[in-house]
């Protein structure tokens, strides 16, 4: 008997020593990280205090602004974008073992691009673009065998494009653009997908990619020069006869060579025009970098004929139907309903080119698009967990509601989509209808803003001013109902409705609410609850009181801060993104209070002569809200 406890309190000794070993070593490996990312920050020029929070004295770095952690405390994310940040990058870095994206996109970093950051192998995506890096791409990039974005545009980057690079077989988009790159590049086929825009401002690159032959190669590669066989006597014939046999043979394989040596010049020298200048109907698959043009008859087979049954929703762009591709794969199939104008082809086909450009996790990605004289179709993947709307107000009852950590996910999500076309994209982007019918959701309940870009789209008949109003009632922003001019302000308008659908599960607009004396406009009706104090009926019943209060308080001080009537004082998405984040809200927040409280004397003192009256959009009393506790 006491050896068998003897033997259990070994066992239990060796289970807690194990449990400790484990949770030490997890504490060693949360330390690396948080020195590597502190070194990361004294090499670092930081004007705006975005790193404050760098505390080198805490035991792990999953606190910080910018940073993400997993479940397992390990740094998955580092989103210091547009941050104006300058210095160098330090290597470091290449301890972040399960790193999987690091943004450093639109600063001032100078220096070489570390190497150690080939020791990255979960990174997903690599976005050091807009800085000031030189020197060469580092050869073990290519290392990075889950690499999907890879932007290093618009730096001063020179040397050769690695043969590496090509070995990323899960690479979706490269852009190494705008840069002062050399040499050939590497043609294997992998870099064959991606367009010409890619590579393009390398003044010295060259290759098929490029248009652009290398010295000492041909335009094109000719086929070798034909040989007639030698005269073949027939029995009982003569020489003269089989010399007119070869020299009609001869003439033959000239006249059918002839047409392939010119059409092979001819595409060396107009890869682009190529790429489009084939009826929809006739064309075999053809593919614009990742974006493909898929013919009439292809998407009429897989959604059915365009049958109702398969109809996902309707716009004011048009419908969507679900189908399914001849390899399987589930699309949604969106079919465009506009006025034809004679010679709107060739500008369709560019706004078509620009919105697969934009490129991000949290934007609805075009997979390709379909044009004939009658027809003009957008081709997505399939979200299968349809939009915020739907699932805020149409689920089954069978289903469970979003819980409130995937509603503040959505709103982060979101943003940092709406922050991408906004400052990201050149031409930027404005949506023009963000709501949360446009907000989608992927396998994971991850935010993906649709429907953008094709406002303009629609509108390629007009000047870069659009008087035409496009938009969703309750969503559109006071400025571009008067005057009918959007603006990326337009965009944050309906951002901040968005939100409060996200709180409040409601309709922007509900006529139901007139029953209860309430008002029709989701933000009238909302700042009326605040006035009387009664933030807990806000928020969506379906949550059953399953939320934290400060964090509702404070996505509804970024939906206030949002929609305020001048579009001037309303802030920009990526200052959307640091607030949500946990950066600046408060102090944003106290300064909006000041200048509401002044503005609220001014309105209520009485002029004599004449009634005031109370604009709801406009007389919220910004004490009710605390501000971030």
């Amino acid at each position: 008997m006491v050896k068998v406890m003897e033997k259990d309190t070994v066992v239990v000794s060796l289970v807690v020593w194990l449990i400790l070993v484990v949770y030490h070593l997890k504490l060693i490996y949360a330390n690396m990280e948080g020195d590597a990312l502190h070194s990361l920050r004294v090499n670092l020029q930081d004007p705006n205090n975005v790193l404050q929070s760098w505390d080198p004295t805490l035991v792990n770095p999953c606190t910080w602004f910018h940073v993400t952690c997993n479940n397992d405390n390990s740094v998955i994310r580092v989103d210091l974008g547009n941050a104006a940040l300058s210095g160098l990058l330090v290597p470091q870095l290449g301890l972040l073992k399960n790193l999987q994206y690091l943004e450093l996109y639109s600063n001032n970093i100078s220096g070489l691009i570390p190497s150690d950051l080939g020791n990255l192998t979960n990174l997903v995506s690599l976005d050091l673009y807009l800085n000031n890096f030189v020197g060469p791409i580092p050869d073990s990039l290519g290392k990075l065998s889950k690499l999907r974005f890879l932007r290093l545009n618009n730096n001063s980057l020179t040397g050769n494009i690695p043969m590496s690079l090509t070995n990323i077989s899960s690479l979706q988009v490269l852009d190494l653009s705008n840069n002062r790159l050399s040499g050939a590049v590497p043609d294997n086929g992998s870099f064959s997908l991606f367009t010409p825009i890619s590579f393009a401002n390398n003044l010295d690159l060259c290759g098929p990619v490029t248009g652009r032959p290398c010295p000492g190669s041909p335009p094109f590669s000719p086929p070798p020069p034909f040989v007639p066989p030698p005269p073949i006597s027939a029995p009982g014939g003569n020489g003269a006869t089989g010399a007119i046999a070869g020299g009609v043979a001869a003439g033959a394989a000239l006249l059918f060579a002839a047409p392939a040596i010119a059409f092979a010049w001819w595409r060396r020298r107009k890869p682009q025009e190529y790429l489009f200048d084939v009826p929809a109907e006739e064309d075999p698959e053809v593919h614009l970098g990742q974006l493909k043009r898929f013919s009439l008859r292809e998407l009429q087979v897989a959604t059915d004929s365009f049958s109702n049954k398969n109809i996902l929703g309707r716009g004011g762009f048009g419908k969507v139907y679900k189908g399914r591709l001849a390899d399987g794969s589930l699309v949604a199939v969106k079919r465009l309903k506009e006025e034809r104008t004679p010679g709107g082809e060739l500008q369709f086909q560019t706004e078509v080119e620009m919105i697969s450009m934009a490129v991000h996790r949290n934007l609805l990605r075009l997979r390709g698009f379909c044009m004939t004289p009658t027809e003009r179709l957008l081709v997505y993947p399939y979200m299968a967990n349809g939009s915020v709307a739907s699932c805020l107000r149409e689920r089954p009852p069978s289903e469970p509601p979003l819980d409130w950590p995937t509603r503040k996910r959505i709103a982060l999500g979101s943003a940092r989509g709406l922050s991408y076309l906004h400052d990201h994209c050149d031409p930027k982007i404005i949506h023009r209808d963000v709501k949360a019918a446009n907000i989608l959701l992927d396998e994971e309940f991850e935010a993906v803003v649709g429907d953008f870009g094709l406002a303009k789209l629609m509108d390629y008949k007009d000047t870069h001013v659009t008087t035409a109003v496009r938009g969703t009632i309750g969503h559109i922003a006071p400025e571009y109902l008067s005057t009918g001019k959007s603006s990326e302000k337009t965009d944050v308008f309906g951002y901040g409705i968005m939100l409060l659908e996200l709180i409040t599960g409601q309709r922007a607009f509900d006529l139901a609410r007139l029953a209860n004396d309430d008002d029709v406009m989701l933000l009238d009706w909302v700042k009326g609850l605040l006035k009387e104090k009664k933030l807990e009926m806000l928020v969506d019943p379906d949550l059953q009181n399953k939320y934290v209060e400060a964090e509702v308080e404070q996505l509804i001080q970024v939906a206030l801060l949002c929609t305020q009537s001048n579009p001037m004082d309303r802030p920009k998405m990526s200052e959307v993104v640091r607030m949500l984040e946990g950066d600046g809200l408060a102090e944003r927040w106290d300064e909006w209070q000041k200048v509401e409280v002044l503005r609220q004397e001014v309105e209520l003192a009485p002029h004599p002569g004449s009634d005031w009256l109370v604009d709801s959009t406009e007389n919220l009393h910004a004490v009710e809200l605390s501000g971030p506790r």
